[in-house]
């Protein structure tokens, strides 16, 4: 059985009677977990059934976690923390949360940007930061790259997020390590320019945006517009029936690709057990499952995709090791602020 507990705000507020384990247990691991998809009780499962370790899972964001075990210290029960996207496991990292292991089975396994270079986290799902457009109104031949984002010609035509979103801080940090912080201002300038409106929404009002026409560009998660194309309602299909998605730079580095992730926390009681996790995670029965929860890419090459993404073929994705979008997330948002991105 999975032991689940949410995080209770504030902070300070101890988990009195916690489902989670206070010290080392040869059948337990301790999880710490910012993701919120359901098909991730299967995979705990799975895990457990493989293993015969149970999983005690408690939920927060990725900030709440961080701080949840710098109070509790040395005597912290987190085994491994799980979130998305390579800032926030930069944060992490920065906060002294992570232990760095070796791996065979990760090594073999992930590619290596899927990997921090000194094992203090890795990927276990990909995330594309696709362009979306406007099918009646634009031309895609007009468009092929994130840089072209930026042209004049297309002044008024982009909607996107706010900077404060980590997604495209991790984007930013990607343009930084390609052209240079210059290049890269540059570049956020460029795309303030054309905003059909200030950065307001999620990335489906961005992808919505684009249906209505209020905008005829769009930059989104991939998984944002398959969860239309899925969704139960009538209306959320019909806005994906009128966007078209594309996958930058593919005569160049590659999509911009960031990741769901986890590591082994500094303190782990039961760090055997949770390398065992990172390493099923790795897995080809795990990676369908994990990608699966929320359509995301698997790491791992190989293993069966949603029927949406393998409708979509192949596509060259940036091999920048993605430990550098936390690198270089403080520099991202400098360069926010100075080019007025809200």
């Amino acid at each position: 059985m999975i032991k689940h507990a949410r995080l209770a705000l504030p902070l300070a507020v101890a988990l009195a009677g916690s489902a989670l384990a206070t010290g080392a247990s040869a059948d337990e691991v301790n999880l710490y977990s910012a993701r919120h998809y359901d098909s991730d009780e299967a995979l705990y499962q799975a895990f457990t059934e493989a293993t015969g370790i149970e999983v005690n899972v408690l939920e927060g964001d990725s900030d709440q976690l961080i701080e949840r075990i710098q109070r509790e210290g040395v005597a912290s029960p987190a085994d491994v923390m799980i979130t998305v996207d390579a800032g926030r496991l930069w944060r992490a990292e920065q906060e002294g949360i992570f232990q760095g292991i070796e791996s065979d089975v990760l090594n073999e396994r992930l590619p290596e940007s899927m990997r921090h270079p000194e094992g203090k986290w890795f990927g276990f799902s990909q995330r594309a930061r696709a362009i979306f457009y406007n099918r009646e109104n634009f031309d895609p031949s007009q468009i092929d790259s994130y840089e072209d984002l930026a042209d004049p010609a297309f002044e008024g035509q982009v909607c996107i997020r706010s900077s404060n979103n980590i997604y495209n801080q991790s984007l930013l940090a990607s343009l930084i390590e390609h052209h240079g912080v210059e290049g890269a201002e540059q570049w956020a300038q460029g795309v303030v320019d054309n905003m059909a409106r200030d950065p307001e929404g999620g990335d489906t009002d961005q992808i919505k945006g684009v249906a209505s026409g209020e905008c005829n560009l769009a930059v989104a998660n991939h998984y944002y517009y398959v969860r239309l194309l899925k969704s139960d309602d009538a209306a959320d299909r019909e806005v994906a029936e009128k966007v078209g998605i594309l996958f930058p730079n593919q005569d160049g580095r590659g999509t911009h690709v960031n990741v769901g992730g986890a590591g082994v926390v500094e303190n782990a009681p039961n760090r055997d057990n949770a390398i065992r996790l990172l390493e099923f995670l790795a897995s080809d029965q795990a990676q369908e499952i994990f990608a699966a929860g929320n359509h995301e890419f698997p790491v791992v090459d190989g293993v069966a995709k949603d029927e949406v993404l393998e409708s979509w073929g192949e596509f060259k994705k940036d091999a920048l090791n993605v430990s550098v979008l936390g690198e270089n997330n403080p520099e991202a948002i400098r360069i926010f602020d100075r080019v007025g991105w809200r």
